[in-house]
């Protein structure tokens, strides 16, 4: 019986548009390494029904390759995404993991209520730059990590960042930067 916590990141690519550059980037051999190296222990992938072939292919080398991290997958779920990306919440048996989403609005609302780090990769194939638009924004209010394919680790290492720092008093993203000294000064009437 084993006794290591699970740690998952889970992955979502979306319903109406597969991205399947995303799910070869989430699925190489590279980045289940860069997962391994955080003690992840899962990668469970949301693929959407035109990815499957493509999931199944890469799945079965992921496995091979022996990153120790276990892949997992399924099409859609028509009762939504809350309870998949819930599974990355911290319990008893679990670490806090990592949600890694397209950049469909709706899907970043859903990633953000978990509490969890959230990656958001845009899909630069779709009309508009919308996904760039959104995720830069967030990005730049520090509520979530802009991914890009190309460096998927990069953007896992830059959300353990984040995850400490939400994890700070006051938030990063809560418009005070003055540190409970400052404030407790500030609320006592202790100005300088």
């Amino acid at each position: 019986m084993s006794t290591s916590r699970q740690k998952i990141a889970f992955l979502t690519t979306g319903a109406t548009a597969t991205f399947p550059a995303l799910i070869e980037a989430a699925v190489s051999p590279s980045f289940l390494e860069a997962l391994a190296a955080q003690q992840y222990t899962e990668l469970a992938v949301q693929h959407g029904a035109d990815g499957q072939q493509l999931y199944d292919r890469l799945a079965s080398k992921a496995e091979s390759a022996g990153s120790g991290v276990k892949v997992t997958g399924f099409a859609l779920d028509k009762t939504g995404l809350g309870r998949h990306m819930r599974r990355a919440q911290s319990s008893n048996n679990a670490e806090e993991g990592v949600v890694i989403a397209h950049a469909g609005s709706g899907t970043i609302l859903d990633a953000m209520r978990t509490g969890v780090p959230t990656i958001v990769v845009p899909n630069p194939s779709l009309l508009e730059d919308h996904q760039q638009e959104l995720a830069d924004e967030l990005e730049a209010r520090e509520y979530v990590v802009k991914g890009r394919v190309e460096d998927l680790a990069g953007a896992l290492a830059r959300a353990e960042k984040l995850r400490q720092r939400t994890r700070e008093w006051p938030p990063v993203n809560s418009g005070t930067h003055k540190g409970l000294k400052g404030i407790l000064d500030e609320e006592m009437g202790y100005l300088d």
